[in-house]
């Protein structure tokens, strides 16, 4: 059998210093939580193709696509999360089927994986992220 994939952008902001997360409305046990964006990857769809579409109908964004992150995520024995890095192209990320959205670096994106503010299926990234968000 094989897995159906969700796919969450880890989108950069133009300097490349900056990630977008977005805070979960629903369901219940995430609400409240920051993620990054994303969705479910319908039947026949690629994870770029399913990125682009997720993103543009909850955020207003048209993002270029890049390489995955390191890891997967299982979250079932039907669903496996993937990461791809991201950037925007066009639009002002907009908060419509999240609480809210935010750019944050590194630093910070650190603090809220401590506290227990991410989702926790995002949190295995927070390494690989980081290090990409630091200054050169």
């Amino acid at each position: 059998m094989s897995r159906r994939h969700v796919v969450a952008g880890a989108i950069l902001d133009s300097s490349g210093t900056r990630i977008l997360l977005a805070r979960r409305a629903r369901p219940a046990e995430l609400a409240g939580l920051w993620e990054l964006p994303g969705g479910k990857a319908e039947v026949g769809e690629t994870d770029e193709e399913a990125l682009r579409r997720e993103v543009a109908e909850e955020l207003g964004i048209d993002v270029g696509v890049e390489c995955e992150l390191r890891e997967r995520v299982a979250l079932s024995d039907e669903l496996v999360l993937i990461a791809r890095w991201a950037h925007v192209i066009a639009g002002e990320p907009a908060a419509r089927e999240h609480q809210a959205v935010r750019w944050v670096g590194a630093e910070e994106l650190s603090t809220m994986c401590e506290q227990g503010y991410l989702v926790p299926a995002d949190a295995v990234w927070v390494p690989e992220l980081v290090a990409r968000l630091r200054p050169a």
